[in-house]
This record gives structure tokens, sequence and C-alpha cells, in this order.
């Protein structure tokens, strides 16, 4: 999932963003959550720079609805795309993901179903290259868009 424009790492990066104030909205943050947000951070090269553009205080962080279906589906997108920086998809991550999932309107196993689609489809010799058009696929066929 490497290739993407300045528009589409800004876009998954304020999509991560928004993950991270998910978290900071509840009263403690347990540390394998903590964790693992870091390193989608540290992934995702998020930078002192990427928050002062955003104009993000981290103080006044706070999850916001993406909006209509189509940001809340680009949302998982992001997700997805996130879990699948390493090429290894943890326990947390899923967790995280199916947290997410439930807070934009979806089902809570979305993330990780989809997840095994891609999984799957690589297995088969699908290419990967358009993982976006395949999250949009498989919301379709599973009566999420």
């Amino acid at each position: 999932m490497t290739g993407l424009t300045k528009e589409q790492t800004d876009s998954i990066k304020k999509s991560y963003l928004n993950i991270v104030g998910l978290f900071l909205t509840q009263e403690k943050i347990e540390s394998r959550y903590l964790r693992c947000l870091l390193k989608w951070g540290f992934e995702l090269n998020v930078s002192p720079d990427d928050l002062r553009h955003a104009k993000i205080d981290f103080s006044s962080l706070k999850f916001s609805h993406p909006g209509d279906k189509l940001e809340n589906i680009e949302s998982i997108y992001h997700l997805v795309h996130m879990i699948c920086l390493d090429n290894v998809v943890e326990d947390i991550e899923l967790e995280i993901a199916s947290m997410y999932a439930q807070k934009l309107g979806f089902k809570g196993t979305l993330v990780s179903d989809l997840l095994k689609s891609i999984v799957t489809a690589d297995s088969d010799g699908t290419s990967l290259g358009n993982v976006r058009q395949q999250v949009i696929d498989f919301m379709k066929l599973h009566n999420q868009f």
C-alpha cells in the first residue's frame, strides 16, 4: 500500500487523529491501546508539523463523526491501511478497529471480516493494488454501503 498521494496520506492521518480522539475522550486509556495508537502514528510518520498544519491541540482533540456513508467507508479504508502498514494484523489492532467501526455505526466485526476478505483475495491471486476499491466492493456486498 505504497504510492499514496500527499492528499491521500493527509486524509489517512486525519482519520488516525480521529481514532486517537476517540480514545482521548475516555477517562483512562489502557496502555495496550496507547501502544497500538503510537505504533500507527510512527508508521504513518505523524509529526509535530502535521499537528500544527491540522491545527490540532491534543488537549481538545476528540472524535468527530466523519459524516455521510461514503466518508465513513473512507474511514474504514484508512483504518485497514493503518493495520496493514507493517503487514502484520495484531489482535489489539482488530480490537481498536472493532471499537472504531461500531462508533461509525458499523458491525464491530466488519474490519476483521474485511481484512480476512483482503487476505483471502491475495492468496487467491487477486491483486491488492486497489484496496480502496476492495473496501467499497466489500461494503456493497455486505449491505454496508
